[in-house]
């Protein structure tokens, strides 16, 4: 069995990579950092990794993207493969930094929302939104909270530019983007790409920011590879 290291995003949980778990069981050993604790992407990454296996290898997504470039920076001798699915290496520019700042001071004026109904078609493909994955995505964000979603997002707006760190990258990599991802697109993916030496990149059809839940299958199918390439 693989020890595999997943990373979630930003107000996801073990739900997100459900699918993906149950579809590799015959293959990978996995863990799930719990990156809901922190208010920074240093502090996440060294939790994540005073809980791995001593080699392992790591499955990120969106923010959990940020967290899986600080393992590298940290302890890259630890990771054996690396697959990245819908984040991005480069920082937030000013205004989407002023975009969370917003987000984050919003919660003293009310309670906390989660993912609305007019949030959801940023992170899923419009298909889906009327639907089970809309549900799960935003059943989610209620169990991670107000609370998590503060240090998430705090941690994110101060994350390092990776882009440098993409050329020391030299295990097997997979990079993995919905094509209708709003929010880290595949151009993001394709920096990713041509910054690590013979990474793969996939872009799956009619998928936005999540594909762990919307195109469940074929990322099982994708991460299966990846496990045994």
């Amino acid at each position: 069995m693989i020890p595999t290291l997943l990373l979630p995003g930003l107000l996801c949980d073990a739900t997100l990579w459900r699918a993906q778990i149950d579809a590799l069981a015959d293959l990978c050993a996995p863990a799930i950092a719990d990156l809901t604790l922190d208010d920074s992407i240093a502090a996440m990454a060294g939790r994540a990794l005073a809980a791995a296996p001593p080699r392992f290898a790591l499955a990120a997504l969106s923010m959990g993207g940020y967290v899986a470039f600080e393992i590298l920076r940290r302890a890259p001798e630890r990771v054996t493969k690396l697959a990245l699915l819908a984040t991005s290496a480069s920082p937030d520019d000013a205004a989407r930094t002023a975009q969370r700042q917003d987000e984050v001071a919003s919660l003293g004026l009310g309670r906390f929302l989660g993912v609305t109904d007019r949030l959801l078609p940023q992170l899923i493909h419009a298909d889906l939104v009327a639907g089970p994955v809309g549900a799960a995505v935003q059943a989610m964000a209620q169990r991670v909270g107000s609370a998590a979603f503060i240090r998430q997002q705090t941690a994110i707006a101060g994350r390092p530019d990776s882009r440098p760190l993409l050329a020391t990258i030299h295990i097997p990599t997979l990079v993995l983007v919905g094509d209708s991802d709003r929010l880290t697109p595949p151009s993001e993916a394709q920096i990713i790409h041509e910054g690590i030496l013979d990474s793969r990149l996939f872009v799956l059809e009619t998928c936005g920011h999540l594909p762990p839940l919307e195109r469940p299958d074929e990322t099982a199918h994708l991460l299966r590879e990846w496990l045994t390439g």
